[in-house]
């Protein structure tokens, strides 16, 4: 099946993609985050102990902040695999746009961490050491890298998707 719209024949499972754009986006900027999320409080609070989600307190305190940080990442998580799996149950994945939610997520999740969360609020440092200037460079110069990227991937996908290909996933 075919529509016609501005003069091209567009695939079914094209336009449907297209139809639910912003939905990829969502589903990729919810993944992102909880992701970033996840990586950031396994590695970064448990595995490595540098800090916690509210140092301004006592052990226990921080890693009650702790879970309750790890049940929002998994939240985040869920929600967006939850909205991959109905598009993709649509055949209406469109991975670029995907894709760049995901980086956008992600990289906003981490700029908003090291801006807000260790500058300005200072609930946390990502590391406590003398030279913390080093560890917020590579943190928030990696965050703009991933927004760059996810931008990147939005607007190169905001227009027509008349020059995609679908991508069935039915068996």
């Amino acid at each position: 099946m075919a529509i016609r719209t501005e003069g091209k024949h567009l695939n079914s499972k094209v336009m449907s993609r297209f139809v639910y754009s912003n939905r990829n986006l969502w589903s990729g900027i919810l993944f992102g985050i909880g992701l970033v999320a996840f990586i950031d409080e396994t590695f970064f609070h448990q595995l490595l102990r540098w800090h916690h989600f509210y140092d301004k307190s006592t052990t226990d305190v921080g890693l009650i902040s702790d879970g309750l940080f790890h049940a929002f990442s998994w939240f985040a998580t869920i929600g967006g695999l939850f909205m991959y799996a109905d598009l993709r149950r649509r055949n209406a994945i469109w991975l670029p746009r995907w894709w760049g939610g995901l980086f956008l997520g992600a990289g906003s999740f981490q700029l908003y961490d090291g801006l807000i969360q260790h500058k300005l609020m200072g609930i946390h440092q990502i590391r406590y050491v003398e030279n913390v200037i080093f560890y917020d460079l590579v943190w928030n110069i990696l965050a703009a890298l991933m927004i760059l990227i996810g931008l990147s991937l939005i607007y190169r996908t905001r227009s027509s998707p008349s020059s995609e290909k679908a991508h069935s996933y039915e068996h």
